[in-house]
């Protein structure tokens, strides 16, 4: 596999692969599959893995990761761009840190989804991501970021962040191309990341509109190559 282009994310020193494997499966969890999946992801050639606590991957790809090591696809963790992400139970700011370190130990947790009445409570934002900044200040973590944020989230979270957002991940594919939220983040210096970019079909949120469009396929079958092939580039 070829080397994967990567971006320069703002305000920091870091880059970010411009095409990642994303280690949500539907249902939500984990398996001796996925572990073996993101294990020959790395040997391909693969260097950025989307996980979150939710989706009970973090566990298995702490588990591949040190598998690669021993086989000598990589030689160090450094190598690799590793995304995770907080829950809605977590965005607290005195669990913000608690979250992160079960995070970094692979320590699996419980998240009942749909979320329960009771606990959809109003979204301090501020402090929410004062607990997040403090999280990169100390070394914990090399970036910090949101998803499905709006322009209107962005503009509240940069009016009293030190530090930006250095990504906002989203759903976006070729049929819902989100330029509006696109041509915001360009304007901050904000990377855009797209998850479900082939519509997610199989799921409960996504539909088999990406992979059976007309358009889509007549492009591919000119190329002589798949709809996947041929879709965004960008992606989860």
């Amino acid at each position: 596999m070829k080397s994967i282009p990567e971006a320069s994310l703002s305000c920091t020193d870091k880059t970010i692969p411009l095409v990642g494997f994303g280690t949500a499966v539907y249902p939500l969890q984990p398996s001796q599959t996925m572990r073996e999946s993101i294990l020959r992801a790395i040997q391909l050639g693969y260097r950025h893995f989307d996980s979150a606590a939710l989706y009970q991957s973090e566990q298995p790809l702490g588990e591949a990761i040190t598998k690669s090591i021993e086989k000598g696809f990589i030689t160090s963790r450094d190598q690799l761009f590793i995304t995770s992400k907080l829950w809605c139970s977590a965005a607290h700011h005195d669990l913000v840190l608690p979250a992160l370190q079960n995070s970094l130990n692979s320590t699996p947790g419980k998240y009942e989804v749909p979320i329960k009445e009771e606990d959809i409570v109003p979204f301090d934002l501020k402090s929410v991501w004062e607990a997040m900044e403090e999280c990169k200040n100390v070394g914990l973590t090399k970036s910090i970021g949101v998803s499905n944020f709006s322009c209107k989230k962005l503009q509240q979270l940069l009016a009293t962040a030190n530090i930006p957002p250095a990504v906002n991940q989203v759903e976006m594919n070729p049929l819902w191309q989100q330029k509006k939220l696109r041509e915001f983040c360009e304007r901050n210096g904000i990377h855009v990341t797209a998850y479900s970019p082939l519509g997610a079909k199989g799921t409960i949120w996504g539909s088999s509109q990406v992979m059976e469009c007309d358009v889509l396929n007549d492009i591919a079958i000119a190329r002589e190559k798949t709809v996947a092939q041929v879709g965004p580039i960008n992606q989860i």
